[in-house]
């Protein structure tokens, strides 16, 4: 008995050491993902099997029947366009799953199909070199998981499936998530708890790289709720590529849309060419770039989307190094606890009033009056929080020199002392307690404007 605990003993000891080698720091996992450069999106699922990327929720399994199914197909594709890897579709907003889930009956698995697409997929791009990621929607339609609809369930739904996907097939490289507190999706990160599901992900799979698609929400300069900044081309998201210092995603696809449409075949895409203009110039700025390939009814490629991936292929041999990329610190996972709360401030410009620097809209600012020599703005939590975060954003920079201080039984004591000229100003610290905070402006080069001032607590 002694020997058998000793040995269990050993190989626990085995399995935590081999975890704590493989866990790497943000700064190299975000250098690896913009050195992959060039990766393929496949979106396929229930949208193939209608002319719509939101497909009717309730569409049945049955429809969902790709007779010729060949994942090898695909990744033969991407090497010849020199990608690098695949990120496959698990579940869109509709809530149909492709992969082999105790979650939900409403899976490929009562399909005609009967076969486990995801496992299918990353066996095919293993086989042919190509790494590894995954996209799943917190949107869900067919589970009723939307606004103002969501319940603890779905949330151990979100949990479930996660777990699942990111513990039965091997390494995934990065985690895309959509659907997500984006104004379309109405799902913000309180409703499905951002930092929860973060914790998850890097609890499962340590160097697993987690972006969500609404990145343009927030600030270029600054990293939150998302490892890389992420850039939707195909909505107008554009990243700077002058003055980009952030690791980034842009996608794009090389058809008309997302999914698959009927018109397809057709249809010409996008002219090669054009893409790798596009593609060269996206990575000398520091970004990745991932192209959709959306696969037919039958579950291939058509003809001329293989054309184009070999002409690109042709004309981009990744022979060049990505630019060296600075630290940009953790991001802001936690729910900003200075959101919609009471504020005051001094005089104020017209009607850019306090109100404008915490109402999670960061297209609009409290402006402070220009006669007011030493500005301030102060957030009211109502009661004593604890928090070890601040974020504060301009809409640019101008602030130079600032000072923070908390309210502690009816005291006010100072906190951070800050003299950076960044746009986007983070300071964490130890936990304090405080019902209030105000931030007062010492220096500044223009007139004083804040966009956002964050407050969290993130867990330790």
């Amino acid at each position: 008995m002694k020997k058998i605990l000793l040995a269990a003993f050993l190989l626990l000891s085995a399995v935590f050491n081999i975890a704590a080698q493989t866990k790497t720091d943000l700064s190299t996992l975000q250098q690896r993902f913009v050195d992959l450069k060039f990766g393929m999106f496949i979106h396929f699922n229930m949208p193939t099997y209608w002319d719509a990327d939101w497909p009717d929720p309730e569409a049945s399994p049955a429809l969902f029947n790709p007779k010729k199914l060949n994942a090898d197909q695909w990744a033969k594709a991407a090497k010849s366009a020199n990608m690098t890897y695949g990120c496959l579709t698990t579940k869109h907003h509709s809530g149909f799953c492709i992969w082999d889930t105790k979650t939900t009956d409403y899976n490929v698995m009562n399909s005609p199909l009967k076969r486990d697409v995801v496992k299918e997929y990353v066996d095919a791009f293993r086989k042919n070199g190509l790494k590894v990621m995954l996209y799943y929607s917190i949107l869900d339609t067919h589970h009723r998981l939307r606004p103002n609809s969501i319940t603890p369930k779905h949330f151990e739904m979100v949990k479930a499936q996660l777990t699942e996907l990111l513990t039965k097939y091997g390494k995934i490289e990065a985690l895309i998530i959509d659907g997500w507190d984006a104004p379309w999706s109405r799902i913000s990160y309180d409703d499905i708890p951002f930092e929860d599901v973060y914790r998850l992900v890097k609890s499962l799979q340590p160097d697993c790289i987690l972006m969500d698609l609404n990145g343009a929400k927030y600030p270029a300069e600054g990293l939150f709720y998302s490892d890389i900044k992420t850039y939707e081309m195909g909505a107008g998201q554009r990243l700077d590529k002058g003055s980009n210092v952030m690791p980034a995603l842009a996608c794009l696809p090389l058809q008309s849309s997302w999914f698959w449409k009927t018109n397809f075949p057709a249809t010409p895409v996008k002219e090669a060419a054009k893409m790798v203009n596009e593609l060269t110039t996206l990575n000398n700025a520091g970004c990745n770039y991932i192209l959709n390939v959306a696969p037919n009814r039958d579950g291939l490629f058509d003809d001329n989307a293989l054309a184009a991936l070999k002409e690109i292929g042709k004309q981009w041999q990744n022979s060049s190094g990505a630019p060296k990329l600075a630290p940009t610190g953790e991001p802001i996972i936690s729910t900003n606890l200075a959101k919609h709360k009471p504020t005051n401030s001094s005089w104020s410009d017209d009607m850019n009033i306090m109100d404008f620097a915490n109402d999670d809209d960061f297209t609009t600012s409290w402006i402070s009056n220009t006669t007011v020599k030493t500005p301030w703005w102060e957030v009211d939590f109502g009661r004593d929080t604890e928090f070890n975060a601040i974020a504060l954003t301009e809409p640019k920079a101008n602030i130079s020199s600032y000072h923070i201080e908390y309210y502690q039984n009816g005291v006010w004591k100072p906190l951070v002392t800050g003299n950076t000229a960044k746009r986007v100003k983070i300071h964490r610290f130890d936990t304090v307690w405080g019902n209030k905070l105000r931030v007062t402006i010492d220096k500044a080069e223009g007139q004083v404007s804040i966009a956002e001032f964050g407050v969290y607590n993130e867990k330790k």
